[in-house]
Order: C-alpha cells, then structure tokens, then sequence
C-alpha cells in the first residue's frame, strides 16, 4: 500500500476542532499506516504565548480522545508537527510560512479551522505568495457566511485564488460510515432500489436530537441557531443522500451533480405554505433525571434572545421520484435523549384479510447514525401458538459495527484522507451551497413575513408543545 506524504497547513491549530477532531484523526491514520511520518503538520497559531505549550497541549488532546494511546505513534506526530506564530496582517509571518512547508512534498493542504470571514484573506495571500500549484487543496470548514450573500461573498473571494476543483468544504457528517452506507443500501440492494420512490414510500424522517444545551458555543450559536448550525448543512446533505437518483459513476461531478438536482428540486417556502409546515422552538428551564436544566437564555446569558434552538420541517422534492412524499427534518438541543437517525415509512398493504382486523404496522427501514450505528428493518411476523393469526411488528437489526467488527474510523480520518487523495466526492460543491442556501432562505423570509412565532419548550423533553407525533410518522400543529 502506497504511503501518503503531504504539508498540512492548519490555520487555527489551536481550536477545540482541532484538538478533539484534526489531530486524533492524523494520530490514526498513521498508526493504520496511511500516512508518511515524513508528512508535515504545520500548526499556525495567532498567540505566540501558545507556541511553546503547543506540543503539549495535541499529546494531552490525543490521550483524553484516544482510548488506547500508542506513545509511540504519539511521538511521531509529534516529530510532523511544526509550530509558527501567524499574523493576518503581517506580510513577513506569511514568509515564515512559506519557508516552513517542505517543497519536497508536493501535496499542499490548506487547513482553515478558522472563521469564514477570513477565508478570502487567507486565499488572497497565499496566491501572492506563489503557493498555490495544481497539487494545492484548501479545506473550508462551515459555516461559509451566515446568508447567500455572505456565503457568495466569501466563497467568490476563494475562488479568485483557487480553482473549484480545490477546494474542500468540509461536512463531517459525510465521512460517517453509516451515511454512507446509504448509497450501497440503495443502490447495490434490489429490494431497497426498485421500491426507493413515491410508489411506496409513504414518507421520510430525519432527526438530530441532541441532550446537550450550547454549551462553550454561546456566542456562535446565537448568531446561527439550529436551522443554519444544522439543516442548512448536515441534515439537507442526509436529504440528498436519499433522495438522490443513482449517478451514472461514482465520480465527484456525477455523484455532486445528483445531490444538486434533489436540492433544486426541493419545493421553496412562501408565507403561505410555510404556517403549517415549519415549527421554530426554543428550550426553557426542565429537568432530566432529577437534574435541573436551565433555559437557552440563561445559558447564554441574553434574555432578548428569538434564536431557535429547535426547527422541525415538512418539506418535499419536487420530482418524478418523490412527488407528494413528505421529508420531516428535526433537530434540537435539550431533547430528551441524543441521537441521529433515518427513518423510512413503507406503505402500508392496501387491504388487511386478517380476521381479528388488529393494525398493521407499515414496514420500517431505521438508519441510526449515532450514538450506535445500526440498521433496523421494521415488519410484521405471526405471534407463535394456537389461535389464530395473532401478529406483531418485530425488528430486525444489524448492528453495523459488529457485523464488520472492525474499529470504525471517525468521520475526519475518511476526510482528511480524501483531500490527500484529491476526491471531492463527500464534500459540497459550490452550486449544492448555493442552491441549499436558496431553499434556506425560502424559510427564513417566509417564516418573517407570516410573522411566526417561537415556541417554547422544556429542557429534557422532545421539542415544542404544538408539534405532534402520531405514530412516529406523523405530524399535527394544533
């Protein structure tokens, strides 16, 4: 097996992403012998006060998130790394840093762990400096701007310096095992494939609960919310996942080019449609197990604050495959339990010829993600015994990390991996940001102009108090 060798660039090396997601990431990938130890890891950080710690701080990192720590693949990352202090605004850090990468590799990543609105600087600088060459990528990691204009703006800067094809905007959900697996469960399975339509399909559910409030993100979160932090992003890439048609390779432009159709393809909201299909909440103070849970506002200490901290949408993909299918995408902090997961509602058989006329529970196809990946396949079997036909739903699950058992790679591993290799395939091309950001801003604007409302509901339950589940798999605003 070919061993990868490369500079990685990290712009803010130093944040909480890097520490618990970049580093662990590169820590395994060497230690399963993908990486060369002649690779470079160059950390930039902006306080020089950090500089002498640094190493320090990425061994106690790596000891707290690895579960079993090789001292000596520790050291070897060590040995990779290479710490300089940077300056936007000083032109002579830039030329420290152009002497720091190693132009005996010629893979060149640029790391941007940093906020978006310096992403266009950055880029600016480093073309000045001449190093961007055809084996140069740069990883932009969300949020890209807080609106398409903002979003245009800063990804219309990189692109002056970088070509399309360069450049990786990052979604760690699409390096999770189970994601995708979508594509083979969907396109390599007969039964899934020929019923994966409107025909039989009576609609799809997406949900991202979290138990955790806003923890160290305050500030962040109330700029975005949940409806950026996570729809606009991970849960529409889920969606895409889905519903998209089978491309006709699995090339980034093709498999890109069919995420791009589902999201054009999804219905825009107006003032209208948007009462009955878009519910914006926000946790008060609850509880959880005896445990007091204080409310959003005093999480973050602004009690003026209208950021939701829960959406929950009804939306449709406006094609041949799912017309009239519902997908519900969810998502909220303080929920009752913490857990990412897909589920697919069969229709149900048109005629029941059981005489006890007991109902029929639809066949259900269940994708956790998270905490523990599985897959769940829902149906009917006959009770054992006597006395006529007595049934039940029963499930048959396959817990997808001991079928392979194998230790599963986090979701950076696979990433980090396929900017090194130069496959695009599971990051965002430009055309599936913007058309995400139209449909998102579809919401917003309508959701304004119908003058909603936020509802409000307890830490530690399920979400606002006007929003009703039937069944799992139905929705009710009353």
């Amino acid at each position: 097996m070919k061993l990868n060798d490369f500079n990685l660039i990290i712009f803010g090396a130093n944040g909480d992403l890097s520490y618990r997601k970049i580093f662990p990431a590169l820590y395994y990938r060497l230690k399963e012998n993908q990486i060369n130890a002649n690779s470079r890891i160059i950390a930039i950080l902006r306080d020089k006060k950090n500089i002498g710690n640094f190493k320090k701080s990425v061994e106690s990192s790596l000891k707290e998130f690895i579960s079993e720590y090789s001292t000596k693949v520790g050291e070897q990352i060590q040995k990779m790394i290479h710490v300089i202090h940077f300056d936007l605004n000083d032109a002579k850090t830039y030329v420290n840093l152009s002497n720091a990468i190693s132009e005996k590799l010629e893979i060149k990543i640029f790391y941007l762990a940093t906020p978006a609105n310096v992403f266009g600087s950055i880029s600016r600088k480093l073309n000045e400096l001449n190093l961007i060459d055809k084996q140069t990528r740069i990883v932009l990691e969300k949020p890209i701007g807080h609106n398409k204009a903002t979003s245009d703006q800063i990804n219309k800067e990189v692109l002056e310096n970088f070509n399309e094809s360069q450049i990786y905007r990052i979604d760690h959900y699409l390096g999770k095992e189970t994601v995708q697996n979508l594509m083979v469960l969907t396109f390599a399975n007969y039964l899934f494939e020929d019923s994966w339509n409107a025909n039989h399909i009576k609609n799809i559910q997406i949900t991202a609960a979290e138990k955790i409030g806003v923890e160290k993100r305050g500030d962040f979160y109330n700029k975005y919310g949940a409806l950026l932090d996570m729809v606009q992003n991970h849960l529409l890439q889920l969606l895409c996942l889905i519903a998209m048609e089978p491309p006709t390779s699995l090339s980034p432009e093709e498999v890109r080019t069919e995420k791009h159709k589902v999201l054009k393809s999804l219905k825009l909201f107006n003032e209208h449609n948007i009462k009955d299909a878009f519910v914006k909440g926000q946790y008060s103070r609850g509880s959880h197990n005896g445990t007091k849970i204080s409310s959003y506002l005093e999480d973050i200490n602004k009690f003026d604050s209208k950021t939701e901290t829960f959406v929950a949408i009804r939306t449709y993909v406006d094609n041949w495959r799912w017309k009239g299918v519902p997908f519900y995408i969810r998502t909220g902090k303080r929920m009752s339990d913490k857990f990412t997961e897909i589920i697919i509602t069969f229709k149900n058989v048109p005629h029941n010829v059981f005489l006890s006329k007991k109902p029929i529970v639809p066949n259900k196809l269940i994708i956790r993600l998270q905490p523990k990946e599985k897959i769940e396949f829902i149906q009917m079997i006959k009770v054992p015994g006597p006395g006529g036909y007595r049934y039940k739903p029963v499930k048959m699950e396959l817990d997808y990390q001991e079928s392979v058992n194998e230790r599963f790679p986090e979701a950076y591993e696979r990433l980090l991996m396929d900017v090194v290799r130069g496959n695009q395939t599971l990051f965002m091309s430009y055309n599936e940001l913007c058309a995400a950001w139209e449909w998102i801003e579809s919401i917003i604007e309508s959701y304004k102009k119908s003058s909603g409302e936020i509802s409000f509901y307890s830490a530690g339950t399920d979400g606002p108090g006007d929003l009703v589940m039937i069944d799992n798999d139905e929705w009710d605003k009353h």
